[in-house]
């Protein structure tokens, strides 16, 4: 009586390529022999690649591991929680928090202009007092795994967009950091702060940058930035901030 062992490789391949990424690794591998060696064959991966539309032309002639690419684009989403000020501060760390602190505005608010992206409502603005805000990111809860961050350690992505007021002056700062799982600092992002000066053209701007071949052991990424205005006025006028996000490319240094 036939029985799915079987079957020919490629049909093996077609029907692998379709269950779950889970089930595949922590039950599949396990049935047999000959199921662990398929499920393990580049061909089940780029397979699945292709159905969930994962496979790019770019990636085709570079990919080295297939597996690791899968998971990589399924796992690839904005590590930043809360980017767009649609849920308030939540998620947000703010400090330090000073002259008339953080707030929230809908864009393009005053002497200001529209963000790029239609999807894009809100800012967080400073004051005329060093504002700052951070996030603290676990990679492990976000499901990158530590063997991979050693071995493979994907390209990891940041951008962030910032603009002043029309009328008024402001300075503004970033800064990322990997971090140790004792958070120790392994790499940094940190360029020199901008400093836009009264009567700009009030036009948001990206600041973006890819960390590439970082020491093995990143198991935290820490985002920070904010700045204040330079007219030093009470209020509101200091550098609008939205749309950061930092994500890891299926791109891999190695």
């Amino acid at each position: 009586m036939a029985n799915i062992g079987d079957l020919p490789e490629d049909v093996l391949v077609e029907l692998f390529s379709m269950v779950p990424a889970r089930e595949l690794i922590c039950n599949c591998r396990l049935v047999c022999v000959l199921w662990r060696d398929v499920v393990n064959l580049a061909t089940v991966w780029k397979r699945k690649c292709q159905r969930e539309g994962f496979n790019h032309e770019k990636w085709d002639k570079t990919v080295q591991d297939w597996k690791i690419f899968y998971f990589l684009c399924s796992l690839k989403k904005n590590l930043l929680k809360n980017p767009c000020a649609e849920e308030s501060f939540q998620s947000w760390n703010l400090n330090p928090n000073e002259g008339d602190e953080w707030k929230i505005e809908d864009l393009p608010g005053q002497h200001g202009r529209d963000f790029l992206s239609p999807h894009v409502h809100k800012y967080f603005v400073t004051s005329y007092g060093q504002c700052l805000k951070s996030q603290l990111i676990n990679l492990k809860k976000e499901g990158y795994w530590d063997q991979l961050m050693d071995e493979i350690r994907p390209d990891i992505t940041v951008k962030d967009w910032y603009a002043a007021r029309f009328d008024c002056g402001c300075r503004y700062e970033l800064s990322v950091q990997l971090l140790s799982a004792d958070y120790i600092v392994l790499n940094e992002f940190r360029p020199e702060p901008v400093v836009i000066e009264q009567w700009s053209d009030a036009e948001w701007r990206e600041i973006a940058y890819t960390f590439h071949n970082y020491k093995a052991g990143v198991r935290h990424i820490l985002f920070k930035h904010g700045g204040q205005d330079t007219q030093y006025w009470a209020g509101w006028y200091g550098c609008r901030v939205t749309n950061s996000s930092i994500t890891i490319e299926p791109g891999m240094s190695r």
